[in-house]
């Protein structure tokens, strides 16, 4: 699906909209005026665009049952965003969300059957992501799906229990998932989510070369808690630049060379990164993504700290928000608004790199350092 030239277009920068009453479990609830003062809180640092997530064992807890009011409520929630000039993206099959499993029981224990090849669970798949894009289909502020968040975790190890399967059937699963995103909205932005396995995980089924061909953008998550700022530190410069070089990898890995890249996921997660470096930390993995050509958008995760009134999150699931669970705006979110503030309506166009690689020579030449072009 053709998207929007990201060198004539404005830079988009958002957050993953995690709500302050109750989390994603805010659908048991659904309280619209909760969900206004959320967006509001969203909209005033500048944002223009959310992504949001429908629990999927709520809106679809029997294979044949795609729930109306759930469905309803998803649209009251994207007519509330366009009210403050808020775009939105819907991710469907939830899939996996801050440590947690959330998977209809008609795919578990006594009904156990493979998320990505049982005949009859595509088929529920196909009708779910079809049902909720053409919910949306006539909305303007609607920029697409994203089939699911990180579903490729449940394909592999360290899943404690992957549904097991090949790269072609992996493959397979995307193509006729996005399809059916087609099917409910024509001509949207779909696309699919993958973590970080996908790039680094030799054998996993989902591979670079998929994420960076199927859907009409790639998606990265960054997130420096995989090892890099435990071995760099806050500061370091691989930490900082972890975002702008998985960008790069996914370039490296896309038939089309100026296939767009969306930076769909990227946070200041404590203690890795203390508290006191959250606004730097964002201040310098921006700078380092904006040096990289056609980039779509930034979408920080997260808008809202979790509640400490919820149980059983990791530790450093809690304070990842730009604004406090209080809607109070942290020192992340200052950072954030005035990046927008500085980039609002104007086009990435990043210099050219002149130098691709600076190493460190070791003594092989008079010159400590040599730079690589």
């Amino acid at each position: 699906m053709p998207v929007q030239d990201t060198a004539a277009a404005p830079l988009r920068f958002g957050a993953n909209y995690t709500p302050t009453q109750g989390w994603f479990h805010h659908w048991l609830d659904f309280d619209l005026d909760a969900v206004r003062a959320d967006l509001d809180s969203i909209a005033a640092l500048g944002l223009d665009h959310i992504r949001v997530f429908p629990l999927w064992p709520l809106f679809q807890p029997n294979r044949t049952l795609i729930r109306p009011r759930a469905v309803e409520q998803l649209v009251q929630l994207a007519d509330a965003a366009a009210e403050r000039g808020l775009d939105v993206n819907v991710d469907g099959l939830q899939g996996h969300l801050s440590s947690f499993d959330f998977l209809p029981a008609w795919t578990q224990t006594w009904h156990r059957r493979n998320l990505f090849t049982d005949p009859e669970v595509l088929a529920g798949q196909e009708e779910y992501l079809r049902t909720l894009a053409a919910a949306l289909a006539d909305r303007p502020n609607f920029l697409g799906m994203t089939l699911g968040n990180e579903i490729n975790q449940f394909s592999d190890g360290p899943h404690p229990d992957p549904d097991r399967i090949t790269d072609e059937q992996a493959a397979a699963w995307l193509e006729r998932m996005l399809a059916a995103c087609e099917r409910g909205a024509p001509g949207r932005m779909h696309l699919h989510a993958e973590y970080d396995a996908a790039w680094y995980r030799d054998g996993h089924p989902f591979t670079p070369a998929q994420a960076a061909r199927l859907g009409a953008v790639t998606a990265v998550h960054s997130w420096v808690f995989n090892g890099t700022a435990q071995r760099h530190g806050p500061t370091g410069t691989a930490t900082e630049q972890h975002a702008a070089y998985l960008i790069e990898l996914s370039k490296a890995w896309a038939e089309d060379p100026h296939r767009p890249v969306w930076l769909q996921e990227v946070g200041a997660p404590a203690p890795h990164i203390p508290e006191e470096r959250a606004a730097h930390f964002t201040e310098a993995t921006v700078a380092g993504a904006l040096d990289c050509p056609d980039l779509w958008g930034i979408t920080w995760w997260c808008s809202h700290d979790v509640s400490r009134s919820l149980a059983d999150f990791p530790e450093l699931e809690y304070g990842l928000g730009l604004l406090a669970n209080d809607r109070t705006v942290k020192p992340a979110g200052k950072a954030i608004a005035a990046l927008t503030e500085r980039w609002r309506g104007r086009a990435h166009r990043p210099p050219v790199r002149s130098t691709a690689l600076v190493v460190d020579a070791g003594g092989a030449g008079p010159a400590p350092r040599r730079s690589v072009c």
